[in-house]
């Protein structure tokens, strides 16, 4: 009797060992699919992705040549800017204080010159005009 059982005993186990095996190997072949269906899609995404990155990389190219151009330029403007200031700023300045000039001196023809006043000599100023009493710093 203790043959029979431990021979059923083994035939349950196997049973249940071959159900996991099974199992497995469902698993392990929806895996493999699984992993062939990923390389497929890949390949092309990532011939894809390499493609973008070339074209990315060559706008950027194109992009760097355009800013040294731009560099370029400012760098004309700047030096043109100075060139022009060298030249006609000088002059500029000359002729608008000679204008200056001009008017300041037929302002002072035409206007009457102010009355002077007498000077006598001998007497002090009074202490309100020298300051005297007042401190500079504002505080009385």
């Amino acid at each position: 009797m203790a043959g029979l059982l431990v021979a059923v005993f083994w035939a349950i186990l196997v049973s249940f060992l071959a159900v996991v095996l099974v199992r497995l190997a469902r698993t392990l072949k929806a895996a493999t699919g699984l992993v062939t269906d990923v390389t497929e899609r890949a390949v092309p995404l990532l011939a894809e992705a390499s493609e973008t990155v070339r074209s990315a990389q060559s706008q950027l190219s194109r992009v760097d040549a355009i800013a040294s151009d731009v560099q370029e330029v400012t760098a004309n403007a700047s030096a043109l800017s100075s060139t022009v200031s060298t030249a006609f700023g000088g002059p500029l300045v000359k002729v608008a204080a000679f204008g200056y000039g001009v008017r300041r001196a037929l302002g002072r023809k035409s206007d009457p010159p102010p009355p002077k006043r007498p000077v006598v000599v001998g007497r002090s100023v009074p202490a309100a005009r020298r300051g005297a009493g007042r401190r500079r710093d504002g505080k009385d």
